[in-house]
């Protein structure tokens, strides 16, 4: 009798192997282009507009020596401090202005780009289902991972390849130009790994983002609290990514191994992240999610308050983040209206007149706050097409619920929302300015002063919910409005904008309180053209068949 050796199927070596968890990687990064063709050339063509819009602006802003002493001065103090430590204000020139203080808006542009996308491809994937039905096919655990983060390092590439385009393109020199370029992708690079491990911690991918948001906000400020504790910046700000970026003064004496730092953390968190990543399931997060009450609570049964639930957290975090910066603003507003050595341009910019200097800068800051204050209703319009397309918005309407209240209920706390937004960052901004000149009634006046603008903000409310309710796969191009609003507001005076561009921005309409009055009959048309815009947006919405996907 012939004995037989029966031996257990050896398991796939494959499976041990390091190639086998990113299996499929490829396929999912041109999943990812695919996916993302529009929104990443968009992000990438957008910045590096903006790096030429800021280019014109500064070109303008520092032609005479007399300009350029008044840019020197507004880079030293608390102001250079917010915006960035100023290398090479000593010998203050286009590039050096540009590059060395504005640079801190393109980190942060170069980090939300990063963040958002690596996100969207992960944990987003996950919570809607996707990620389970790409992963029931010949995928490696690790190639989802994988191919967000291959996108976002390619990305970040290739906005450093075009900034340094811009640059060159506008005679700044390609090896300065390579070396900014490099500093704002490799911001981009440390925040896709931050958020690398954000998605691994919690189940929802609005919590995740918001993590990794808020660390991008704690950098910026600990970058700037140590730049007011020393000029070009203190023990304190080594600890910041975008210090790092900052310390390779570009146009000054251009140093590359600070991005060394920045390469490091990337690649330490995304590690992390890899590492995590190993330790928990598929759709869920290391963090568990808590259980909810049994029965919703009685506040609840009704879509003002449904909808008020949803975007709770957003109105708070957003009301805590503009008046943290309103007041900051506030407090130098002595510094900034100093007639000493001011240029024509900076006078031109806050009212034309020395005597006015403080409420000319404090009514360029209130608008300023107006038009990011459009940046949240319009986050808040798009959070209800994602209700719609992801089928959460389906069930409700099933019910009792008619659309116009669903809909309605929405606008509804958006525009309060915003009413006591702009109210809470009057007030914090007023302070501000009251402890900066010693004057205690700026803390009414700029109360007032940006709730004038809420009329204008409205206006943008109701595009957007025109846009939705009657074509709402066109809602992205209210953020081209949006980019407008903040180039015409801050530079038209600059650049000599004709009026009539000027006019096509409806906060541009209440006059620019607290330098000027209010235009009440403005209010009452900017009103009026607010609630129309809604009223057809919501008329179309009732027509229209719901977009799912």
């Amino acid at each position: 009798m012939t004995a037989t050796t029966v031996r257990e199927p050896a398991r796939a070596s494959a499976r041990r192997s390091p190639g086998s968890v990113l299996t499929g990687t490829g396929a999912l990064v041109r999943l990812v282009l695919r996916r993302d063709r529009i929104k990443l050339p968009a992000w990438l063509l957008g910045i590096t507009v903006l790096l030429s819009y800021f280019n014109t602006v500064v070109s303008e802003a520092t032609k005479t020596e007399a300009q350029l002493q008044d840019v020197r001065r507004f880079t030293e103090g608390t102001i250079g401090a917010l915006f960035g430590p100023g290398y090479g204000r000593d010998a203050i020139t286009t590039e050096r202005y540009l590059t060395n203080v504005y640079g801190v808006f393109f980190f942060i542009l170069a980090a939300l780009m990063s963040l958002l996308l690596v996100s969207r491809h992960t944990r987003l994937d996950e919570q809607n289902g996707r990620a389970e039905l790409v992963r029931s096919s010949v995928v490696g655990r690790h190639a989802q991972l994988t191919a967000a983060l291959t996108v976002a390092a390619g990305a970040n590439v290739l906005l450093a390849l075009l900034l340094c385009g811009a640059l060159t393109a506008n005679g700044h020199g390609s090896g300065p130009g390579l070396l900014f370029g490099a500093a704002v992708g490799a911001v981009g690079l440390v925040f896709a790994g931050i958020t690398a491990l954000t998605v691994q911690i919690t189940e929802n991918s609005r919590t995740a983002t918001a993590i990794a948001g808020a660390t991008l906000g704690a950098a910026w400020a600990v970058r700037a609290v140590g730049d007011m504790i020393t000029d070009y910046g203190s023990p304190l700000s080594w600890f910041s990514p975008l210090a790092w970026s900052n310390q390779t003064r570009p146009y000054v004496d251009g140093r590359w191994w600070p991005l060394l730092l920045s390469v490091a953390l990337a690649s330490a968190t995304a590690a992390v992240g890899y590492a995590l990543s190993g330790r928990r399931d598929v759709g869920a997060g290391l963090v568990p999610a808590r259980r909810g009450a049994p029965a919703a609570a009685p506040w609840l049964n009704s879509p003002v308050a449904a909808a008020f639930r949803l975007q709770r957290a957003g109105l708070i975090w957003w009301t805590a983040a503009l008046a943290a910066f309103g007041f900051l603003f506030g407090t130098v507003a002595d510094q900034v209206a100093d007639p000493d050595d001011i240029s024509a341009d900076r006078i031109e910019m806050f009212g034309g007149s020395v005597d006015t200097l403080v409420d000319g800068y404090l009514s360029v800051i209130t608008l300023f706050t107006a038009v990011i204050a459009g940046v949240m209703v319009l986050l808040g319009v798009q959070s209800m097409r994602s209700e719609e397309t992801k089928g959460r918005a389906e069930p409700i309407l099933a019910t009792a619920t008619s659309r116009r209240a669903w809909f309605g209920g929405y606008l509804a706390v958006l525009s309060i929302g915003l009413v006591g937004l702009l109210l809470v960052v009057g007030l914090t901004t007023g302070i501000g300015a009251a402890v900066s000149v010693g004057d205690g009634s700026y803390i009414w006046d700029m109360a007032m002063a940006h709730l004038a603008h809420a009329p204008g903000v409205l206006v943008l409310l109701g595009i957007a919910a025109l846009l939705y309710g009657l074509f709402p796969r066109a809602i992205g191009l209210t953020w081209i409005l949006i980019g407008y609003s903040l180039f015409a507001g801050l530079f038209g005076t600059i650049v000599d904008l004709p009026q009539w561009l000027l006019n096509l921005l409806p906060m541009e309409h209440t006059g620019q309180p607290p330098l000027d009055g209010v235009s009440w009959p403005a209010v009452t048309i900017l009103l009026l053209i607010a609630v129309a815009l809604v009223a057809a947006g919501l008329a179309g919405f009732r027509r229209r068949d719901l977009e799912t996907r």
